[in-house]
Parts: structure tokens; sequence; C-alpha cells
């Protein structure tokens, strides 16, 4: 049988929401859509309606674009007037981590109004249809598994904060606490939600009903998002960033978001480094990996580019010939904060591809009514204000590390890949690309192998590597923290290819985040 495409993506109902649309004759991008939906019910800490996204898509027949449906400041910050907004420190168990919520951390959200946008330019089937298996998972409930129980407990004092919240992620309203794995999770008025979407459309939100009650609630308890904020929000449409390394082609998010950006620097750096007499996972390797990353970081600062801030420099800043050539000289001297996000990878029969990034950062602690749907804290992201709070420039487009990708292969093939964790879903997916383009690696082997990640002066190493390699790199960087297995610190990398030539697909989710993947019949 002839198959009809791969998913991969972070919940085994979200893949299963894109595998019912591809049989039932949707193509990518209708099961893309499906799979957003669905991981809104079965993802619901790492991305939501009231979030925003990107999706980077390749049709068949026709050039690459970038959907930037990302979060936007507010017009007008008010300031001087009381706000709603507070910090809360969620507990990682060896550290905590303090992320600001309340009304006055939502930015003004894009995912509704990029479901519409795609689906519009790239859908095949009625968006009815896209959403059933979402509306229907949300009604029927589901088994709350024990990676979302755990980041439950993360996040403990953002979804036990209010009646809102209790309601969805604890066992009642009046009791506070959390549902545990295999405990029934269910919100009907989910489904409810994405039904009226798809009667009413994208205005239902922007500047309708549920747009006016959230615009009502802001004002009455301190939020920055006003009607205007809503009605003016826009889908931006992007050409992807573009780089030839090692007769491969990448295609990234390019800016105002910085991810795909940093990923192309680092690869710009060892494009003129061959691989062959690197063993990958040895020393000589993780010693040039450590190199480039830290390099990458230093362009950054020099740069005034923010990992997740509302400014990004532009390609030509951060290409500058000299400062190439600089950097590397620099690497050839050298011897041969969890974030909520989530992604999802889907490539149809017919080889149209979609990489879909999401993110609700971790929740504003505001549900909107009547919805299941919690709004961001955008605004309250440290990592995304690198300025300071409530001094955010006024409606703009927020940078995002979010980086959805694609790897072109001169033999046709292509690979859709992404992935969450914050700071470093930069260093995951090079680390994918390069142990695919350089080494050779099938798909989950790529996803699979040990990672580091170099920050701050403190390189982060999953201890998987041979003895020799992590002494080696303890010996250049004394201030090294070891992971002693694989771990979503280190972010989840999600993919799927197609190899046109021979009628293959493969499918690969990261277990450091409980990834699913499946290859469609």
């Amino acid at each position: 049988m002839t198959a009809k495409g791969a998913v991969a993506a972070g919940h085994e109902r979200t893949v299963r929401a894109a595998e019912i649309i591809l049989q039932d004759g949707g193509n990518a991008f209708d099961a893309a859509l499906g799979a957003l939906c669905a991981a809104t019910v079965a993802e619901p800490v790492l991305c939501s309606l009231g979030g925003g996204g990107f999706l980077l898509a390749q049709p068949a027949d026709g050039e690459a674009v970038l959907y930037d449906f990302f979060c936007q400041t507010p017009r007008r910050r008010d300031a001087g007037r009381a706000v709603d907004f507070f910090p809360i420190l969620a507990d990682f168990g060896p550290a905590t981590q303090e992320f600001h919520i309340g009304m006055a951390s939502i930015a003004t959200p894009g995912t509704v109004r990029g479901i519409f946008a795609v689906h519009a330019e790239l859908g095949h089937m009625p968006l009815r249809q896209i959403v059933a298996p979402a509306a229907a998972f949300a009604r029927e409930g589901q088994a709350v598994s024990a990676f979302e129980a755990y980041l439950f407990t993360i996040l403990r004092p953002i979804l036990t904060s209010n009646d809102g919240t209790r309601r969805i992620y604890c066992r009642s309203p009046a009791d506070p606490t959390l549902l545990t794995a295999e405990e029934i999770q269910r919100v009907p008025e989910m489904a409810d939600c994405l039904e009226a979407l798809v009667d009413e459309g994208a205005d239902l939100f922007y500047r309708g009903e549920m747009g006016r009650r959230l615009i009502d609630d802001c004002a009455e308890r301190g939020g920055y998002l006003a009607a205007d904020d809503l009605a003016g929000y826009r889908v931006e449409r992007r050409r992807p960033l573009r780089l030839s390394y090692h007769g491969a082609e990448v295609l990234g998010n390019p800016p105002p978001s910085s991810g795909g950006l940093l990923i192309a620097f680092a690869l710009s750096l060892l494009a003129d480094r061959a691989a062959d007499g690197l063993a990958p996972g040895g020393a000589d390797h993780l010693a040039l990996l450590a190199r480039v990353m830290a390099l990458t970081n230093k362009a950054r600062m020099e740069d005034g580019l923010h990992d997740h801030g509302v400014h990004a420099a532009a390609p030509d800043a951060l290409f500058d010939p000299a400062l190439m050539a600089a950097y590397r000289a620099e690497v050839a001297g050298l011897a041969a904060k969890l974030g909520g996000t989530t992604h999802v990878n889907v490539v149809d029969g017919a080889g149209n591809t979609a990489s879909l990034s999401l993110s609700n950062g971790e929740g504003a602690g505001y549900v909107l009514p009547g919805t299941g749907m919690m709004l961001n804290n955008m605004l309250g992201e440290e990592d995304l204000n690198p300025d300071g709070f409530h001094v955010w420039p006024e409606d703009t487009r927020i940078s995002s590390m979010m980086a959805p990708t694609m790897l072109r292969r001169a033999d046709g093939s292509v690979v859709s890949l992404g992935s969450g964790g914050s700071n470093r879903i930069r260093t995951a997916i090079l680390q994918v690309l390069l142990n695919l383009v350089d080494f050779g690696a099938d798909l989950r082997d790529a996803v699979v192998r040990p990672r580091i990640h170099f920050e701050n002066g403190l390189l982060s190493v999953e201890d998987l590597f041979g003895q020799a390699a992590i002494d080696a790199l303890a010996r250049d960087y004394p201030d090294i923290e070891r992971w002693p297995e694989r771990n979503m610190f280190f972010g989840g990398v999600h993919a799927v290819q197609h190899d046109p030539a021979r009628g293959r697909f493969d499918a690969a989710g990261d277990p450091r985040r409980h990834g699913a993947a499946k290859v469609i019949g």
C-alpha cells in the first residue's frame, strides 16, 4: 500500500488527529492544522489557541513560505496605571525559575488568525472536518500522560491559581489537587470553542463575542489588550531564511525571530569544515560543537540579537564578511530553560510538507470563560523581554527562538524538523542537522543521539558520550553540568522525512519530550 505520509509531534493524540485527516484525504497542511487543534487539547501546557506560532510550509508545487502568527505587543502601554502582573516560581526539582503572569502578561494572540490564514491559502479539506478530531478528544477526555502530569507539577502556581484554571487542570474548581497521571481530563468547552470558530470565523475571536469578553476582562482586571489590538492583528508571510550547507539546503525561520538565524550562523561557521576525520560524539567533534555554540552566543551579543526579544538583527549584520572571517578563524584553530513550546511535522504523499512550532509561554493564569483557552504570558517572559518588563516597543511582532526547519538534500529527499526547549531549540536542531548531513545518521538516530548545550559559560552535557570525550570537554570547560540521561532540557526534536525517489517516508519523535511519530499507510 502506498503511504499517505508521515507525522511527528509531541503527543500520540496530536499525531492521531493528523493521521485521521490524511486518511480522509486531507493534505499536509490540513493535517498540520488538525494536529495544532489537537495539541491545544492534548498538550495544553505547551500550546493554546490563546498563544502563537510559526508554520514553515513547502507546497509540493510551489515556493516555501513562512507563516508568522506569533504574538504581538499591545499598541499602548498605559504607563502608570495599575496592572495585574505578578511573579510565580516554577519548580523544576533541583532548581526554580521565576515567570510573571496575570492579565498584563497577555500579548495579542495569533494562533486563531493563523489557522484561518493557512487554511484559506493551503487547505483542501473543510475546516469543520479538520477540527473534528480535536473536538472529539476534548469532549471524550483523555488520560493525563506521565509527561503532562510532570509539567502540571512544574507550573502548579499557575494551574491552581483560580477557578478557571482549576476547572481544567485540577480535580474540581473547589479542589486545587492537580490531575495526576492516568486521571481523565475533559474540556468540553474547548470543543464548543473550536466548533464556534468554524461556524463564525476568526472574527469571533478578533472582533466578536470572544474578543469582547477578553478585552472587557483586561480593562476591568489590569490587562493591556484593547479592541484595536485584536482587530488589527495580521498574519505575516515571510520568505524563509535559506543556507547551503555541505551539499544540502536548509530553510529556516527568518527575522524578526532569532532561532533560525542563529542556527544558520552556527552552520555558516561550520560550512568550510569537512566532517571527515571527526567521529560523532568524539572529543574533537564535541570540542568543535561547544566552540561554535560559544561563538554564536558571542555574535548574538555583539550584534544586538536577542534570543527571544522583540528585536533581532538583520541577516546582513550578523553575516558581515569581516565578522564571519574572524569567527571562522577561531573555529579553524580547533583540532580535527524549559519553555512552553511544542512542534508538529507533517508530510503527505504528494510531497507537501509542514513544519509547525507553537507556544503559549507558561500561560497567564487566565482562561477565557466558556472556551477552555488559556491566554499566553509572553509579556511576562523574561527571555522575551530582555530590556525589562513593561518597556516593550508597542505594536511589534515578538521575536522567538522557535525555529521550524527543513532540510533539502541533493538526492531530492526532504526532512522537516523543529523543537521545543527555549534557548536550547537552536542547539538541538543544529545537532540533529549535523547528525543527518555530516554523519549520515538515519532519522531516529539523528534525533536520539546525545546532545550538549553551551550558554552563559555553562556547558551542559548528556552524559552518554564516551568518558574520554567528556573528560576532554571538562578540561576546556570547567563549568560543566553532566546530565545522567537524555533530558527534556536539551529540547524535543520531532522530525519527518520524505524520499520521493524511493517512495519512502520516515518519522521520529524525540523521547526527551515523549514525542510520537507514525508513517501512515
